[in-house]
């Protein structure tokens, strides 16, 4: 049998403010099992609840939030084994996407699938980024 582990925030987190949206939708922002990280979508909000206006404020926050999560974990982004990126309008976001990805990850590139879609969580949301960690033992 597996060990799963989900990750709870401190509540007065920096990056997120609080466990609120996590438990209004009862979900968590990650889930560990079987030696590997699941987390949850991440969007440009932040912790006041503001969303940015540019995709590329957006992109940068939903960065933040992911690197933050995975410190919550103990990990960063070289243990990141896929990243899928969710896009409202992927022509005009791939180049702010790529610039903002790469202050974030420069090396041990994980495996990466890009989505269009029609929309997101709520309308002004223009990307969201889940991605999977291998947990280190």
């Amino acid at each position: 049998m597996s060990q799963i582990d989900r990750l709870r925030l401190p509540e007065n987190d920096p990056v997120f403010g609080s466990n609120k949206v996590f438990d209004l939708f009862q979900y968590s922002p990650a889930v560990t099992a079987n030696g590997l990280a699941f987390i949850a979508g991440q969007v440009g909000i932040r912790p006041d609840g503001s969303i940015p206006v540019t995709p590329r404020e957006q992109i940068q926050v939903a960065f933040e939030r992911l690197e933050a999560i995975l410190g919550h974990l103990g990990l960063g982004f070289t243990d990141l084994v896929e990243l899928v990126s969710y896009h409202v309008n992927p022509a005009e976001q791939l180049a702010d996407f790529r610039a903002v990805k790469a202050q974030f990850i420069r090396s041990d590139f994980p495996a990466w699938t890009i989505l269009g879609v029609a929309s997101l969580a709520r309308p002004e949301f223009v990307i969201e980024i889940k991605a999977v960690a291998a947990v280190r033992k």
